[in-house]
């Protein structure tokens, strides 16, 4: 057994459940966690099928994005991931995909209001668009880690996807399927033509103040409550 073993079969898991919940499709992209105590993560190999993929499949990295484990290339993005992980220390799990409805968004360059509480709570004030620079660039990984500073757990990559942060992979996945809740309700509130409402301001910055705590509490070592 190797020292990575249960991170990387974490990844297998996530990626095949996310897969079969139509949050992944084909091999189209990537997830990856951070190894604790340690300048490295583990992160999807390039394009692979997530149902064929098993745990030897996955790569380890440092942040010099050098091979600690791992016989594949790792994903393309591996660099964007390493950037995020070094921007944001109340990150341990990244989770990139091209969801339907988030990317639909990102076509139209809509960010997401603050429409509901849960979203404020877990994924941050907004869901920002982060400009579009090509896949697997220096300058998506320049542009990405410009952006993610604000403490948001959610972004929609311009004519991309969207990216998804967690202090662990299950709030991670939780970000995911809050993100498409959202997305299609904006989706189908846009096409009213009506005037759409959003959360009061004092609401929205209460609940991005608990994230907040939870974040400072993970960078302090603690781990978060899931609760309220």
């Amino acid at each position: 057994m190797g020292i990575y073993d249960s991170e990387k079969q974490l990844i297998v898991t996530t990626a095949q459940a996310l897969t079969r919940d139509g949050y992944l499709m084909a091999t189209g992209g990537n997830l990856s966690v951070r190894i604790p105590n340690a300048n490295a993560f583990a992160v999807t190999p390039s394009n692979f099928d997530y149902l064929k993929m098993t745990a030897d499949d996955i790569c380890v990295l440092d942040f010099d994005l050098n091979s600690l484990e791992g016989t594949l290339t790792p994903s393309v993005e591996a660099g964007m991931h390493c950037a995020i992980y070094q921007a944001r220390p109340d990150v341990n799990a990244i989770v990139h995909t091209h969801q339907v409805y988030a990317s639909a968004l990102t076509l139209i360059k809509a960010p997401i209001p603050t429409l509901f509480d849960e979203q404020a709570r877990f994924l941050g004030r907004s869901v920002e668009i982060i400009p579009y620079s090509p896949s697997g660039t220096g300058m998506l990984k320049k542009t990405v880690a410009k952006h993610v500073k604000n403490h948001n757990n959610a972004y929609l990559m311009q004519n991309h996807g969207a990216l998804l942060f967690g202090h662990d992979m299950e709030r991670a996945v939780h970000n995911v399927e809050i993100l498409e809740k959202c997305s299609l309700a904006y989706l189908i509130a846009l096409c009213s033509d009506r005037p759409i409402s959003k959360i009061p301001l004092y609401v929205r910055e209460i609940a991005f103040s608990k994230l907040r705590k939870d974040q400072k509490k993970v960078v302090e070592g603690i781990h978060p409550t899931s609760g309220e």
